[in-house]
Protein backbone atom coordinates (compact mmCIF):
# COMPACT_ATOMS: atom_id res chain seq x y z
CA UNK A 1 0.00 0.00 0.00
CA UNK A 2 1.08 3.45 -0.51
CA UNK A 3 1.21 6.45 1.66
CA UNK A 4 -2.23 7.19 1.79
CA UNK A 5 -2.91 3.33 2.71
CA UNK A 6 -3.29 4.26 6.73
CA UNK A 7 -6.42 2.98 8.29
CA UNK A 8 -8.62 5.86 7.44
CA UNK A 9 -11.51 7.63 9.34
CA UNK A 10 -13.89 7.53 12.39
CA UNK A 11 -15.90 4.53 13.81
CA UNK A 12 -18.36 5.45 11.03
CA UNK A 13 -16.16 4.77 8.45
CA UNK A 14 -15.66 0.95 9.86
CA UNK A 15 -19.35 0.64 10.32
CA UNK A 16 -19.70 1.91 6.68
CA UNK A 17 -17.34 -0.32 5.06
CA UNK A 18 -18.30 -3.40 7.21
CA UNK A 19 -21.88 -3.00 5.47
CA UNK A 20 -20.15 -2.53 2.15
CA UNK A 21 -18.73 -6.20 2.68
CA UNK A 22 -21.46 -7.57 3.45
CA UNK A 23 -22.97 -6.52 0.71
CA UNK A 24 -19.67 -7.79 -1.42
CA UNK A 25 -20.65 -11.43 0.32
CA UNK A 26 -24.31 -10.91 -1.43
CA UNK A 27 -22.04 -11.56 -4.79
CA UNK A 28 -20.18 -14.48 -3.66
CA UNK A 29 -20.68 -17.50 -6.32
CA UNK A 30 -22.70 -14.83 -8.89
CA UNK A 31 -20.15 -11.98 -9.82
CA UNK A 32 -17.71 -14.11 -11.66
CA UNK A 33 -15.52 -13.74 -13.65
CA UNK A 34 -15.67 -10.42 -11.64
CA UNK A 35 -15.09 -9.91 -8.26
CA UNK A 36 -17.87 -9.82 -5.76
CA UNK A 37 -17.75 -5.80 -4.91
CA UNK A 38 -20.09 -3.54 -2.78
CA UNK A 39 -20.64 -0.10 -2.39
CA UNK A 40 -22.44 2.11 -0.07
CA UNK A 41 -22.78 6.13 -0.20
CA UNK A 42 -22.98 7.74 2.44
CA UNK A 43 -23.95 11.61 2.80
CA UNK A 44 -24.32 14.14 6.00
CA UNK A 45 -24.76 10.47 7.84
CA UNK A 46 -27.01 9.07 5.78
CA UNK A 47 -27.00 5.81 3.36
CA UNK A 48 -28.05 7.35 0.47
CA UNK A 49 -27.25 4.60 -1.97
CA UNK A 50 -25.94 0.64 -1.73
CA UNK A 51 -25.28 -1.55 -4.30
CA UNK A 52 -23.14 -5.09 -4.79
CA UNK A 53 -21.81 -6.85 -7.92
CA UNK A 54 -24.90 -8.70 -10.13
CA UNK A 55 -25.32 -11.64 -11.97
CA UNK A 56 -22.88 -12.18 -14.50
CA UNK A 57 -20.72 -9.48 -12.93
CA UNK A 58 -22.37 -6.53 -14.39
CA UNK A 59 -23.77 -4.03 -13.34
CA UNK A 60 -20.97 -3.59 -10.96
CA UNK A 61 -21.64 -2.29 -7.38
CA UNK A 62 -20.84 1.39 -7.94
CA UNK A 63 -23.46 1.66 -10.70
CA UNK A 64 -25.94 0.12 -9.07
CA UNK A 65 -25.20 2.36 -5.58
CA UNK A 66 -25.08 5.75 -7.37
CA UNK A 67 -28.09 4.47 -9.32
CA UNK A 68 -30.31 4.07 -6.17
CA UNK A 69 -28.86 7.30 -4.60
CA UNK A 70 -29.46 9.32 -7.65
CA UNK A 71 -28.89 13.17 -7.39
CA UNK A 72 -28.20 12.03 -3.31
CA UNK A 73 -24.68 11.06 -4.33
CA UNK A 74 -23.27 14.44 -4.96
CA UNK A 75 -20.92 15.37 -1.87
CA UNK A 76 -21.03 12.36 -0.85
CA UNK A 77 -18.80 9.53 0.61
CA UNK A 78 -18.55 6.25 -1.28
CA UNK A 79 -17.36 3.05 0.64
CA UNK A 80 -16.25 0.38 -1.56
CA UNK A 81 -14.45 -3.33 -0.78
CA UNK A 82 -12.10 -3.04 -3.95
CA UNK A 83 -10.48 0.01 -5.80
CA UNK A 84 -13.49 1.22 -8.46
CA UNK A 85 -12.08 -0.31 -11.62
CA UNK A 86 -10.87 2.13 -14.23
CA UNK A 87 -11.08 0.42 -18.01
CA UNK A 88 -13.70 -0.26 -19.76
CA UNK A 89 -15.43 -3.80 -20.20
CA UNK A 90 -18.78 -4.34 -20.71
CA UNK A 91 -19.42 -1.62 -18.37
CA UNK A 92 -17.93 2.27 -18.64
CA UNK A 93 -15.20 2.55 -15.44
CA UNK A 94 -16.55 2.60 -12.02
CA UNK A 95 -14.20 5.68 -11.12
CA UNK A 96 -15.14 7.60 -14.14
CA UNK A 97 -19.25 6.98 -12.96
CA UNK A 98 -17.91 8.00 -8.92
CA UNK A 99 -16.07 11.17 -10.63
CA UNK A 100 -19.32 12.08 -12.77
CA UNK A 101 -21.92 11.92 -9.58
CA UNK A 102 -19.91 14.86 -7.72
CA UNK A 103 -19.00 12.42 -5.21
CA UNK A 104 -16.49 13.94 -2.58
CA UNK A 105 -14.71 11.15 -0.42
CA UNK A 106 -13.75 8.05 -1.73
CA UNK A 107 -12.66 4.92 0.81
CA UNK A 108 -11.26 1.84 -0.51
CA UNK A 109 -10.53 -1.39 1.69
CA UNK A 110 -8.08 -2.82 -0.96
CA UNK A 111 -6.34 -1.79 -4.40
CA UNK A 112 -7.31 -4.01 -7.13
CA UNK A 113 -4.15 -6.10 -8.87
CA UNK A 114 -6.08 -6.15 -12.21
CA UNK A 115 -3.44 -4.79 -14.26
CA UNK A 116 -5.97 -3.11 -16.19
CA UNK A 117 -6.74 -1.48 -13.43
CA UNK A 118 -3.79 -1.40 -9.92
CA UNK A 119 -3.94 2.12 -8.51
CA UNK A 120 -4.90 4.14 -11.81
CA UNK A 121 -8.63 4.19 -10.43
CA UNK A 122 -7.82 5.85 -7.71
CA UNK A 123 -4.87 8.14 -9.08
CA UNK A 124 -8.03 9.34 -11.61
CA UNK A 125 -10.23 10.26 -8.38
CA UNK A 126 -7.20 11.95 -6.95
CA UNK A 127 -6.77 13.67 -10.19
CA UNK A 128 -10.55 14.75 -9.80
CA UNK A 129 -10.02 16.60 -6.85
CA UNK A 130 -11.38 13.42 -4.84
CA UNK A 131 -10.26 12.63 -1.52
CA UNK A 132 -9.30 9.15 -1.30
CA UNK A 133 -8.41 6.96 1.23
CA UNK A 134 -7.06 3.13 1.21
CA UNK A 135 -6.67 0.37 3.43
CA UNK A 136 -9.94 0.07 5.45
CA UNK A 137 -10.84 -3.21 6.52
CA UNK A 138 -8.23 -5.01 4.00
CA UNK A 139 -7.40 -8.35 5.76
CA UNK A 140 -11.27 -9.19 5.94
CA UNK A 141 -11.54 -7.52 2.27
CA UNK A 142 -8.69 -9.85 1.02
CA UNK A 143 -10.21 -12.91 2.63
CA UNK A 144 -13.70 -12.34 0.95
CA UNK A 145 -11.60 -12.02 -2.38
CA UNK A 146 -9.32 -14.83 -2.02
CA UNK A 147 -10.58 -16.05 -5.29
CA UNK A 148 -10.72 -13.22 -7.61
CA UNK A 149 -7.08 -12.65 -5.94
CA UNK A 150 -5.55 -16.00 -6.80
CA UNK A 151 -6.99 -15.95 -10.49
CA UNK A 152 -5.61 -12.68 -11.55
CA UNK A 153 -2.32 -13.39 -9.57
CA UNK A 154 -1.64 -17.05 -9.67
CA UNK A 155 -3.66 -18.24 -12.52
CA UNK A 156 -5.78 -20.06 -10.35
CA UNK A 157 -8.62 -20.53 -8.35
CA UNK A 158 -9.38 -20.66 -4.59
CA UNK A 159 -10.95 -24.42 -3.91
CA UNK A 160 -12.88 -24.85 -0.88
CA UNK A 161 -13.00 -28.81 0.18
CA UNK A 162 -16.39 -30.06 1.36
CA UNK A 163 -15.78 -32.92 3.92
CA UNK A 164 -18.98 -34.49 5.49
CA UNK A 165 -17.45 -36.96 7.90
CA UNK A 166 -18.14 -38.92 10.76
CA UNK A 167 -15.48 -38.37 14.18
CA UNK A 168 -13.29 -40.83 12.90
CA UNK A 169 -13.40 -39.07 9.33
CA UNK A 170 -14.86 -41.79 7.57
CA UNK A 171 -17.24 -41.02 4.46
CA UNK A 172 -19.06 -44.45 3.94
CA UNK A 173 -19.04 -47.67 5.29
CA UNK A 174 -17.01 -50.25 3.71
CA UNK A 175 -19.56 -51.20 1.37
CA UNK A 176 -19.89 -47.68 0.09
CA UNK A 177 -23.20 -47.14 2.09
CA UNK A 178 -23.43 -43.69 2.95
CA UNK A 179 -26.85 -41.62 2.92
CA UNK A 180 -26.99 -39.86 5.69
CA UNK A 181 -23.86 -39.70 7.60
CA UNK A 182 -25.00 -35.95 8.43
CA UNK A 183 -28.35 -34.28 9.35
CA UNK A 184 -30.83 -32.37 7.16
CA UNK A 185 -28.84 -29.28 8.58
CA UNK A 186 -25.78 -30.33 7.32
CA UNK A 187 -27.61 -30.35 3.88
CA UNK A 188 -28.98 -27.61 4.28
CA UNK A 189 -25.60 -25.65 4.69
CA UNK A 190 -24.04 -27.41 2.24
CA UNK A 191 -26.69 -25.95 -0.19
CA UNK A 192 -25.74 -22.31 0.91
CA UNK A 193 -22.20 -23.36 0.53
CA UNK A 194 -22.51 -24.47 -3.38
CA UNK A 195 -24.77 -21.14 -3.90
CA UNK A 196 -21.49 -19.14 -2.73
CA UNK A 197 -19.25 -20.93 -4.90
CA UNK A 198 -18.41 -20.20 -8.88
CA UNK A 199 -18.55 -23.96 -9.42
CA UNK A 200 -18.68 -27.09 -7.63
CA UNK A 201 -16.40 -30.09 -7.96
CA UNK A 202 -16.15 -33.89 -7.94
CA UNK A 203 -14.89 -36.66 -9.04
CA UNK A 204 -15.87 -39.57 -11.32
CA UNK A 205 -16.10 -42.24 -8.47
CA UNK A 206 -18.41 -39.84 -6.65
CA UNK A 207 -20.72 -39.62 -9.36
CA UNK A 208 -20.18 -43.46 -9.43
CA UNK A 209 -20.96 -44.32 -6.34
CA UNK A 210 -23.91 -41.36 -5.75
CA UNK A 211 -25.28 -40.59 -8.71
CA UNK A 212 -25.66 -36.80 -7.32
CA UNK A 213 -27.51 -33.90 -8.31
CA UNK A 214 -24.94 -31.05 -6.87
CA UNK A 215 -27.46 -28.36 -7.27
CA UNK A 216 -28.75 -25.74 -4.71
CA UNK A 217 -32.08 -26.51 -3.88
CA UNK A 218 -34.47 -25.45 -0.94
CA UNK A 219 -33.24 -21.72 -1.21
CA UNK A 220 -34.31 -20.24 -4.41
CA UNK A 221 -30.81 -19.22 -5.66
CA UNK A 222 -29.13 -20.02 -9.02
CA UNK A 223 -27.09 -23.17 -9.31
CA UNK A 224 -23.48 -22.57 -10.29
CA UNK A 225 -21.60 -24.82 -12.62
CA UNK A 226 -21.17 -28.51 -11.38
CA UNK A 227 -17.52 -30.16 -12.96
CA UNK A 228 -16.54 -33.94 -13.24
CA UNK A 229 -13.20 -34.60 -12.58
CA UNK A 230 -12.51 -37.52 -14.98
CA UNK A 231 -9.51 -38.34 -17.08
CA UNK A 232 -10.77 -41.55 -18.05
CA UNK A 233 -14.19 -40.95 -19.30
CA UNK A 234 -16.42 -42.78 -16.21
CA UNK A 235 -19.24 -40.31 -15.99
CA UNK A 236 -22.42 -42.33 -17.16
CA UNK A 237 -24.41 -40.81 -19.30
CA UNK A 238 -27.54 -41.57 -17.50
CA UNK A 239 -26.61 -40.13 -14.67
CA UNK A 240 -28.82 -37.51 -13.38
CA UNK A 241 -25.95 -34.79 -13.81
CA UNK A 242 -25.74 -35.81 -17.77
CA UNK A 243 -29.59 -36.05 -17.44
CA UNK A 244 -29.78 -32.10 -15.88
CA UNK A 245 -26.73 -30.97 -18.16
CA UNK A 246 -29.39 -28.37 -20.50
CA UNK A 247 -30.81 -27.40 -16.78
CA UNK A 248 -27.40 -26.17 -14.86
CA UNK A 249 -24.24 -26.54 -16.75
CA UNK A 250 -22.30 -29.30 -16.66
CA UNK A 251 -18.55 -29.38 -17.84
CA UNK A 252 -16.60 -32.42 -17.49
CA UNK A 253 -12.73 -32.28 -17.01
CA UNK A 254 -10.92 -34.99 -18.92
CA UNK A 255 -7.56 -35.82 -20.41
CA UNK A 256 -6.88 -34.65 -24.33
CA UNK A 257 -6.76 -37.68 -26.80
CA UNK A 258 -10.43 -39.16 -26.19
CA UNK A 259 -11.93 -40.28 -29.54
CA UNK A 260 -14.88 -37.82 -31.03
CA UNK A 261 -17.11 -40.55 -31.32
CA UNK A 262 -16.57 -41.15 -27.54
CA UNK A 263 -17.17 -37.44 -26.75
CA UNK A 264 -20.28 -36.83 -28.69
CA UNK A 265 -22.79 -38.41 -26.69
CA UNK A 266 -21.78 -36.03 -23.70
CA UNK A 267 -21.62 -33.12 -25.98
CA UNK A 268 -24.92 -34.01 -27.77
CA UNK A 269 -26.54 -33.96 -23.80
CA UNK A 270 -25.34 -30.53 -23.70
CA UNK A 271 -22.24 -31.25 -21.62
CA UNK A 272 -19.09 -28.76 -22.10
CA UNK A 273 -16.14 -30.89 -22.04
CA UNK A 274 -12.72 -29.11 -20.83
CA UNK A 275 -9.32 -30.81 -21.57
CA UNK A 276 -6.09 -30.33 -18.93
CA UNK A 277 -3.12 -32.47 -19.00
CA UNK A 278 -2.54 -35.74 -17.42
CA UNK A 279 -0.34 -36.15 -14.03
CA UNK A 280 3.54 -36.84 -14.39
CA UNK A 281 3.00 -39.98 -12.60
CA UNK A 282 0.10 -42.10 -11.03
CA UNK A 283 -2.56 -41.34 -13.27
CA UNK A 284 -5.41 -38.80 -13.54
CA UNK A 285 -5.28 -35.39 -14.44
CA UNK A 286 -2.40 -32.83 -13.58
CA UNK A 287 -4.24 -30.74 -10.55
CA UNK A 288 -2.87 -27.44 -11.11
CA UNK A 289 -3.18 -27.64 -14.92
CA UNK A 290 -7.00 -28.60 -14.11
CA UNK A 291 -7.56 -25.87 -11.95
CA UNK A 292 -5.78 -23.84 -14.28
CA UNK A 293 -8.00 -24.64 -17.14
CA UNK A 294 -11.25 -23.67 -15.02
CA UNK A 295 -9.87 -20.48 -13.73
CA UNK A 296 -9.25 -18.89 -17.59
CA UNK A 297 -13.06 -19.35 -17.62
CA UNK A 298 -13.50 -17.45 -14.96
CA UNK A 299 -13.96 -19.33 -12.10
CA UNK A 300 -12.24 -17.87 -8.88
CA UNK A 301 -14.19 -20.11 -5.77
CA UNK A 302 -14.69 -23.75 -6.54
CA UNK A 303 -16.38 -25.97 -4.12
CA UNK A 304 -14.74 -29.67 -4.32
CA UNK A 305 -17.16 -32.20 -2.25
CA UNK A 306 -14.82 -35.58 -3.29
CA UNK A 307 -14.07 -38.09 -3.23
CA UNK A 308 -11.04 -39.16 -1.36
CA UNK A 309 -8.76 -39.40 -4.27
CA UNK A 310 -9.94 -36.28 -5.62
CA UNK A 311 -9.63 -34.62 -2.11
CA UNK A 312 -5.31 -35.97 -1.82
CA UNK A 313 -4.79 -34.84 -5.42
CA UNK A 314 -5.54 -31.26 -4.49
CA UNK A 315 -4.29 -31.51 -0.62
CA UNK A 316 -0.89 -33.35 -2.14
CA UNK A 317 -0.57 -29.99 -4.45
CA UNK A 318 -1.23 -27.50 -2.10
CA UNK A 319 -4.05 -26.55 -3.65
CA UNK A 320 -7.02 -26.15 -1.33
CA UNK A 321 -7.07 -23.07 0.60
CA UNK A 322 -10.26 -23.50 2.93
CA UNK A 323 -11.94 -26.62 4.86
CA UNK A 324 -15.51 -26.86 5.71
CA UNK A 325 -16.06 -29.82 7.95
CA UNK A 326 -19.51 -31.59 8.52
CA UNK A 327 -18.86 -33.45 11.54
CA UNK A 328 -21.50 -35.59 12.50
CA UNK A 329 -21.49 -37.43 16.86
CA UNK A 330 -20.83 -41.10 15.58
CA UNK A 331 -17.98 -43.37 14.26
CA UNK A 332 -17.39 -46.47 12.05
CA UNK A 333 -13.98 -47.89 12.52
CA UNK A 334 -11.42 -48.40 10.01
CA UNK A 335 -13.02 -50.34 7.75
CA UNK A 336 -15.13 -47.58 6.24
CA UNK A 337 -13.94 -45.19 3.94
CA UNK A 338 -11.85 -42.60 4.46
CA UNK A 339 -12.35 -38.94 3.51
CA UNK A 340 -9.21 -38.57 2.35
CA UNK A 341 -7.58 -40.70 0.10
CA UNK A 342 -3.28 -41.42 0.52
CA UNK A 343 -1.19 -38.69 0.47
CA UNK A 344 2.25 -39.92 0.86
CA UNK A 345 3.48 -37.56 3.20
CA UNK A 346 7.36 -38.63 4.29
CA UNK A 347 7.15 -37.31 7.45
CA UNK A 348 4.60 -34.69 10.04
CA UNK A 349 6.38 -31.80 9.07
CA UNK A 350 5.33 -32.59 5.46
CA UNK A 351 1.49 -32.52 6.44
CA UNK A 352 -0.95 -29.83 5.30
CA UNK A 353 -1.72 -27.38 7.94
CA UNK A 354 -4.98 -25.62 8.25
CA UNK A 355 -6.01 -22.87 11.27
CA UNK A 356 -9.56 -22.72 12.30
CA UNK A 357 -11.87 -19.77 11.58
CA UNK A 358 -15.35 -20.94 13.33
CA UNK A 359 -17.39 -23.24 14.30
CA UNK A 360 -20.68 -23.85 14.81
CA UNK A 361 -23.21 -26.19 15.66
CA UNK A 362 -25.90 -27.82 12.84
CA UNK A 363 -27.75 -30.48 15.18
CA UNK A 364 -26.63 -32.97 15.55
CA UNK A 365 -23.61 -32.14 13.58
CA UNK A 366 -20.78 -29.66 14.32
CA UNK A 367 -19.54 -27.68 10.85
CA UNK A 368 -16.02 -25.78 11.23
CA UNK A 369 -14.44 -23.84 8.88
CA UNK A 370 -10.53 -23.94 8.24
CA UNK A 371 -8.20 -21.87 6.30
CA UNK A 372 -4.83 -23.11 5.09
CA UNK A 373 -1.30 -21.95 7.37
CA UNK A 374 0.73 -20.49 4.44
Amino acid sequence: MGAMSAQPGSGSDVEHMRAALALAARALGNAWPNPAVGCVLVRDGMVVGRGWTQPGGRPHAEAEALRRAGPAARGATAYVTLEPCSHWGRTPPCCDALIAAGLARVVVAMRDPDPRVDGRGLARLRAAGIAVEEGLLEEEARRLQQGFLRRITLGLPMVTLKLATTLDGRIATAGGESRWITGEAARRAVHAARARHDAVLVGSGTVLADDPLLTVRGLGLPSPPRVVWDARLRLPLASRLVATAREVPLWLLTAPGHPPARLAPYLAAGVEVITAPPAVAGGGLDPRAALQALAARGITRILCEGGGRLAAALLRERLVQRLLWFHAPATLGAEGLPAIGALGLPDLAAMPRFRPLDSRPLPPDMLTEFEEIT
